[in-house]
């Protein structure tokens, strides 16, 4: 694979994890704004249960990434701690 694809994939995935955190963060969420958070968790969970999130993450750990790269999405608690979160929002409906 090509690394410009690995990094778009990295810059997109860590735009849905910003992007879910805050809403998640917020106090009370609209009909739509938890079917958007859904959509991204969903894609999320995709990412970090499938192969690609374990080979961007050790790409990162081998240096072979940009060093300007945002990649909070390939933290290991990152996307576990979201979906640990949403999964208690979940249960608080």
């Amino acid at each position: 694979m090509m690394m410009n694809e690995q990094i778009k994939r990295i810059m997109q995935m860590e735009s849905l994890l910003n992007a879910a955190l805050s809403l998640i963060k917020k106090d009370s969420l609209s009909p739509e704004e938890m079917q958007t958070l859904k959509q991204l968790v969903d894609q999320l969970d995709v990412y970090y249960s499938g192969p690609l999130w374990r080979m961007d993450y050790e790409a990162d750990e081998k240096g072979l990434l940009p060093r300007d790269l945002n990649r909070g999405v390939l933290s290991e608690d990152g996307i576990w701690n979201l979906l640990t979160d949403y999964t208690a929002l979940l249960d608080e409906e």
